[in-house]
């Protein structure tokens, strides 16, 4: 069977009537020149979507990356989160991330976790730890709720220096208490949590298709060593239409209608995760079914957070 591979120029409109390439590049864990290599091979091999985060602490060398490109501004579609120890004054974290990515705006500012976290002990220059209580456990601002964060967020896409707004993390219960607040006046514009075949997060993907908000999966190849590439169906499936598993995984994504944020440092792989193709019916159910045959399973899990179902 031959596979006809293209190179993935898919767009989605969000709620603000811009429009966002589907398939971006997360930039988590790529650091110092690796994290500069990588984004700078994508916009090359014809990525036009960067996925940043400031917890990466890597906003100086992707935006480096972003400027040595030659690729105008205006072509490329920039995200990045505020982290959780600045969710009081979120206006202040996004210039300082500006400020790091040498950006005059971003086109997607999202709220990275739903928790805040206590900033009275975090430095200037470490503000984007998880600060500890003595008993060692996370800091967190109980007087203070992220419907909050996101009504001090609504007063940024005002000030130019962000075109859209969004979350991250978030359940689909959480999502809907921020929509439905007093105080909401803007709809969250993406939503992008870990999505695979062994989390598909079909409620999420619903709700989302259901109130005009754009789902993004990050970690579409099981995060750190892509585990999925390994998993047996991937594999028989795309040896049988010759494909690469990470081609076949992000392809999922994209047919089941949400954008992909695939990560690489090998600029080969960057190059080949951005050729996508239509998965035949029968082999879209299989993957589909993988996670009820086998059971849900969520890699990125950490021990200070406590994800709704």
């Amino acid at each position: 069977m031959t596979t006809v591979l293209k190179k993935c120029t898919a767009t989605a409109k969000l709620n603000t009537g811009a429009q966002i390439p589907l398939l971006g590049l997360g930039t988590w864990r790529s650091t110092k020149e690796n994290g500069y290599n990588a984004t700078l091979a994508a916009i090359k091999a014809g990525y036009r979507h960067i996925d940043i985060a400031a917890v990466c602490m890597n906003e100086q060398v992707v935006g480096r990356a972003i400027r040595d490109s030659g690729v105008p501004r205006e072509e490329l579609f920039v995200t990045t989160k505020l982290w959780c120890t600045q969710h009081r004054d979120p206006k202040t974290a996004l210039s300082q991330s500006l400020k790091r990515l040498g950006l005059d705006y971003v086109d997607l500012y999202m709220m990275h976790w739903p928790v805040a976290f206590r900033s009275e002990q975090v430095k200037h220059t470490n503000y984007m730890l998880i600060p500890k209580r003595k008993d060692g456990q996370p800091d967190v601002d109980e007087g203070w709720d992220y419907v909050k964060t996101w009504e001090l967020m609504q007063e940024l896409p005002a000030t130019g220096k962000t075109n859209a707004l969004g979350v991250a993390n978030f359940s689909v219960s959480q999502l809907k208490k921020l929509i439905d607040s007093p105080g909401n006046k803007i709809v969250p514009a993406a939503s992008q949590l870990e999505t695979h075949p062994f989390l598909p997060q079909n409620k999420m993907l619903s709700f989302c298709k259901k109130n005009n908000i754009l789902m993004e999966a990050y970690s579409p190849l099981g995060s750190e060593g892509a585990p999925l590439l390994d998993e047996p169906v991937v594999r028989e499936i795309s040896k049988k239409l010759h494909v690469e598993p990470a081609q076949l995984l992000v392809s999922w994504g994209l047919q089941r209608g949400h954008a992909v944020l695939v990560k690489s440092k090998t600029p080969s792989r960057i190059e080949a995760n951005l050729h996508t193709f239509d998965i035949p019916e029968g082999d879209l159910r299989r993957i589909n079914e993988l996670a009820q045959e086998r059971g849900t399973k969520r890699i990125h899990n950490p021990t200070w957070f406590s994800f709704e179902e």
